[in-house]
């Protein structure tokens, strides 16, 4: 068991330092900070702090942890001169994106379950595990859009760009939106008023469902982008 447990460790540790091109440690650190701001803005302001107000405070930390790896990858394995390695072994490359998205995906869950954790300690009772999971939601939803828009314009910063205008414009929407199940960043706690809970949870099951099927859209569309070699080279 040792022999498999050690390389596993030394290869994720490796893809680690890839994907987030040796600043893991600097997004941590942002996330938190984010969610400390977030945090102390919520207490010291007059409005009641609620299940849904955690859901927003985790949001953005969430996202930013999954943004970088999935925006930068591929510009980090180009700079890093390892693309051609990636290439050169039939679909060796599948494999290594797809190690490293559980990687980024595993990362941004215990750490978002550790904020979920710490909120329900010290600013409101809320059901870590449930938060988290539903946090997660848009989190999959970005990093999945950003991978695959990463593996078209082939430039981290032009990724990044465009990914950030979508998401103003679709806060925007939300905003418009509102409980519709075509919101984004539908908040699964913030039970509007004098409305049907039931309805309120089946659209929120069909949002959930819908994230994950573009998700996996997404996903499917990255990796096939992938297949095309000379534009990376």
């Amino acid at each position: 068991m040792k022999a498999y447990i050690i390389p596993i460790i030394q290869l994720t540790r490796y893809n680690i330092k890839i994907i987030f091109g040796n600043k893991f440690i600097y997004f941590v650190l942002s996330a938190i900070g984010f969610y400390i701001l977030m945090v102390a803005l919520n207490i010291f302001s007059d409005d009641e702090i609620t299940a849904a107000t955690a859901y927003q405070i985790l949001l953005v930390p969430s996202i930013l942890l999954i943004f970088y790896p999935t925006c930068f990858g591929v510009q980090n394995d180009q700079d890093n001169k390892i693309i051609e390695v990636i290439f050169g072994i039939p679909n060796y490359r599948y494999k290594v994106w797809m190690f490293r998205l559980l990687i980024a995906y595993v990362i941004c869950f215990v750490l978002t379950f550790l904020l979920a954790t710490i909120t329900n300690w010290i600013v409101v009772e809320v059901p870590p595990f449930e938060l988290t999971y539903q946090v997660m939601a848009p989190a999959l939803f970005t990093g999945m859009l950003c991978f695959m828009l990463s593996t078209i314009i082939r430039n981290g910063n032009g990724t990044a760009v465009l990914v950030i205008i979508l998401g103003f414009s679709l806060m925007i929407l939300g905003q418009i939106l509102r409980t519709s199940m075509w919101n984004l960043f539908l908040n699964p706690f913030n039970v509007p008023v004098n409305s049907n809970e039931q309805i309120f949870y089946d659209t929120i099951f069909d949002n959930r469902l819908l994230i994950l099927f573009v998700s996996l859209i997404f996903l499917l569309v990255g990796l096939t982008k992938m297949q095309n070699r000379e534009k990376f080279m």
